[in-house]
């Protein structure tokens, strides 16, 4: 079987991966995210560009130090035309899910395979998500009790955990929802020979 690592330090996505049944080693690419995101919205990038090049930027750093298949992923969210980038406390998350409240938002999943430096294959995937009008008591009870685990995602949830609870609608892959496109990826693996077909 050839080798699977990923490029991430997200939790999610190892939980995702693992629980797919594929063995893997987990390298942080070390890539400067701020400075990628920034490049790109310069030169006119959509959140979902932004999410792309992120996913491959990842996978080829890390495939061109390591042998094997390197997955690259990352996930941007998108709220009336603009790119949000994970809340850094509890105040800016209640903000978040205050802005949010009542309202559709985007996320742009995306992930890519790369060996040697090279993308081999990238996917992307959005998922429309409605938050329901929900009174503050019930924001502050979510606060309360996911604590600082909800800085840890971009749209402030976990939508694996209590705030599944926020939702109005959502339409989209779950997998993708989680940070992490995970049917097609599984196809390639097998392709190349790193999953049984």
């Amino acid at each position: 079987m050839s080798r699977v690592i990923l490029a991430s330090q997200s939790a999610a996505r190892s939980q995702v991966l693992a629980g797919a049944g594929v063995t893997f080693d987990k390298i942080v690419s070390g890539v400067d995210e701020d400075l990628v995101k920034t490049r790109i919205q310069t030169d006119g990038g959509s959140p979902r560009a932004v999410a792309q090049a992120l996913a491959e930027i990842k996978a080829v750093t890390v495939s061109a130090a390591e042998p094997g298949l390197v997955i690259g992923a990352d996930q941007t969210l998108e709220f009336e035309g603009a790119l949000y980038d994970k809340a850094v406390d509890r105040a800016e998350a209640r903000s978040r899910l205050l802005a949010l409240r009542g309202k559709p938002h985007f996320l742009h999943s995306a992930v890519a395979l790369a060996q040697d430096g090279e993308v081999l294959w990238s996917e992307i995937a959005c998922a429309t998500l409605t938050l329901r009008d929900f009174s503050d008591a019930f924001l502050d009870h979510y606060l309360d009790l996911e604590g600082d685990d909800l800085l840890g995602s971009v749209g402030c949830y976990r939508l694996e955990g209590p705030g599944a609870q926020l939702f109005a609608a959502i339409e989209g892959d779950y997998f993708a929802i989680l940070g992490l496109p995970l049917i097609g990826l599984l196809d390639q693996l097998r392709q190349r020979g790193a999953l049984v077909p």
